[in-house]
């Protein structure tokens, strides 16, 4: 595969989180979703999918901060990248209440230095993100006046999967599947682009087995994840003694023989793929994790998403289980997962 150069952006930030750049307050969560908690980890995902794609990446803005446009501008100029994808989140009206304004939309500028290949990138993403979703799509349109459209050397797009002003896109902002979805849709795009074959995530026949002294695009995505999964580590695609003790770590951490070997179980528990393991209070790891993002999302409070199956978390599950015929005994094997795991959906609209 050709090398390529593939910058990720997420707008606004989250310490602090960006003021008026959130959803009205959410029912049963009494709280609302903030902007760039979809973005970020949206862009995380995409640059994950990029990197087992064969493509090299660059994070425009990986602090947590709502960094300037300008200076975003000038990282991305710097890099000679091949192009740009930023991730962002619709509204509609004064945001202090939900409307039915909804679904998605792509975004480029004719006053970009290639304005038609930034358009032929946005329509790719948009094509993609409208098959491979179940969300409505609204259409490209070109911008104006915004600086990483416009004022970037390279080609660029804006993917806007969403309106934080409809109470079902929503709760979709939180959820790590639709996050995945528009990140691997939006890589999907890409690759279309740029004419190459997309490799698909799922599919674990798709990752080679990693051990100490492997190098290569799958370690750093490797890295990556473990990074994500908040591990101290560098991201350098070079299988070191440091990785071998993160992997470790993390296998340790979720139940896996801990061996420092990347084979298809540690794999699928990185990517928290399917079958995913029966759990309940007093487990812990990253499909707990899960669990507490996909509640969350569907507006069943638990406190801190933190990986951690306690009390609160039992609560949640057993709420859920109760509203959706299920045995509700907090336990979450096969038939909690089958109806959690869906995508959006959850508690309605008081």
């Amino acid at each position: 595969m050709a090398t390529y150069y593939i910058g990720g952006n997420d707008e606004h930030g989250q310490n602090p989180f960006t003021a008026g750049k959130r959803t009205p307050v959410m029912p049963y969560l009494n709280v609302p979703f903030y902007e760039n908690q979809f973005n970020r980890p949206t862009k995380n995902k995409f640059l994950e999918a990029c990197l087992r794609n064969n493509f090299a990446v660059f994070d425009v803005k990986p602090e947590l901060t709502d960094t300037s446009v300008s200076t975003r501008v000038r990282r991305i100029n710097a890099q000679n990248l091949t192009l740009l994808v930023t991730f962002g989140y619709n509204a509609f009206g004064s945001g202090n209440s939900f409307n039915s304004a909804r679904g998605i939309s792509t975004f480029f500028s004719q006053q970009n230095p290639q304005p038609a290949r930034s358009r032929a990138l946005a329509e790719e993403i948009f094509e993609q993100l409208v098959n491979g979703t179940s969300q409505t799509g609204r259409g490209v349109s070109a911008l104006t006046d915004v600086g990483v459209l416009q004022s970037v050397n390279c080609p660029s797009a804006l993917a806007e999967p969403g309106y934080m002003t409809n109470f079902e896109e929503a709760k979709l902002m939180l959820d790590p599947d639709y996050q995945t979805e528009v990140a691997e849709e939006s890589c999907r795009g890409v690759c279309q682009f740029l004419g190459e074959r997309y490799i698909s995530r799922n599919d674990l026949n798709n990752y080679p087995t990693l051990r100490n002294g492997s190098s290569g695009n799958f370690v750093y995505l490797l890295q990556y994840l473990l990074v994500q999964n908040g591990y101290a580590l560098s991201v350098d695609g070079v299988f070191g003694a440091n990785t071998q003790r993160a992997v470790t770590a993390f296998q340790s951490a979720n139940g896996l023989t801990s061996d420092g070997i990347v084979g298809q179980n540690t794999w699928r528990t990185l990517l928290v793929l399917p079958p995913r393991p029966t759990i309940r209070q007093g487990s812990s790891g990253v499909y707990v994790r899960y669990l507490q993002q996909k509640l969350t999302s569907k507006l069943y409070p638990l406190g801190n998403i933190d990986g951690i199956f306690g009390n609160a978390t039992r609560e949640a599950v057993v709420a859920f289980q109760r509203e959706n015929g299920l045995n509700a005994d907090g336990i979450v094997g096969p038939l909690t997962w089958q109806s959690a795991s869906v995508v959006g959906g959850g508690r309605a609209q008081p």
